[in-house]
């Protein structure tokens, strides 16, 4: 699509009012949002403001991050089958393993010091960028910069990965422009946005710093995260339900967080040995095909932290199991 034709299909989307002016020339430091987050950034974190200015008369508005981000103009019905197909398959399948056996002994002390099961380490790394393979290409500051200010939908959260990545990169000691990654600002291996680099990203190696380009400070951090967002060593992460969909309507109402006993969920039928631990109901829809019923405990909320979804978690689940037993 040429630029100019994207740009229309931009300006489609949202009233001509909601979009920068960035999109037609103006810089960024120029703009008067941009100049009231400038002088946030030096009131809360004393970041001198001629920096910053320069910071912002460089950064890029990226028309693709806008592209990418927003959501289909006819959305797909949503899949399970066709999902999982394209994250537990044969080549990324062989990629984990070969990646598994490469790196075991980082694997296994990652998994030892934070009581995460190996294999969900390794599949997590999978599903976000193929063991590195897909890190993205994006200049971060630009495409942060980019969602923060002409992006409206999301332009809060954007502003915070901004700030984040203004702090990551001050504590680095690196040009924030000298970081890319992803669309959205993911980085690495792991596809960490900067905020939770900040918190949860880990030194593994033993060098002098945090790099998740590379597979141990990766492996590492991926533990990390996990952790501190609960993972409960050796707890259950999933059990196969049967529920009739109308009884399973206001268990699926209460949302992915655990919070009932299976024996407390009217209507559930579960193998005797179920764990009775606090459960959320988890459907996965194909069209044409009966709906899967998952009971989904404490480990697999965990896994919806690192991204908000049914789908994603139980993709890192089963290409976690079929990786161990690849093993």
């Amino acid at each position: 699509m040429k630029p100019s034709l994207l740009l229309l299909a931009l300006f489609s989307v949202l009233p001509l009012s909601a979009w920068s002016a960035d999109a037609r020339g103006v810089r960024y430091s120029e703009r008067p949002d941009v100049k009231e987050f400038i002088g946030e950034m030096r009131q809360k974190h004393d970041f001198p403001e001629s920096w910053l200015i320069r910071q912002f008369d460089e950064a890029d508005f990226k028309p693709a991050v806008i592209k990418y981000i927003l959501p289909p103009a006819s959305p797909q019905v949503r899949s399970w089958k066709t999902y999982r197909s394209r994250f537990v398959e044969p080549k990324r399948i062989a990629a984990g393993t070969a990646f598994w056996t490469k790196y075991a002994d980082t694997v296994k002390r990652a998994s030892e010091q934070y009581g995460v099961p190996e294999e969900i380490i390794v599949a997590i790394i999978g599903v976000e960028t193929i063991y590195g393979k897909q890190l993205g290409d994006f200049e971060t500051f630009s495409a942060l910069t980019t969602l923060a200010f002409d992006y409206p939908p999301r332009a809060a959260l954007f502003r915070t990965q901004l700030e984040e990545l203004l702090l990551l990169a001050r504590e680095e000691g690196r040009n924030p422009r000298s970081y890319s990654g992803s669309f959205a600002g993911a980085l690495g291996l792991p596809q960490f946005l900067p905020g939770s680099i900040r918190r949860y990203a880990v030194n593994f190696d033993g060098d002098d710093r945090i790099d998740l380009t590379t597979p141990a400070d990766a492996i590492g951090s991926v533990a990390s995260f996990l952790a501190a967002h609960g993972w409960v060593k050796g707890g259950p992460i999933v059990a196969p339900a049967q529920i009739d969909d109308a009884a399973a309507a206001p268990l699926l109402a209460l949302g992915i967080e655990p919070q009932r006993l299976p024996t407390d969920m009217v209507g559930l039928v579960t193998r005797p040995d179920v764990p009775q631990q606090p459960a959320a109901l988890i459907d996965l829809i194909t069209p044409d095909q009966a709906t899967e019923y998952w009971l989904g405990y404490q480990n697999f909320y965990v896994i919806t932290r690192y991204n908000r979804s049914s789908f994603y978690a139980m993709a890192v689940h089963d290409l976690a199991q079929a990786l161990k037993a690849r093993r």
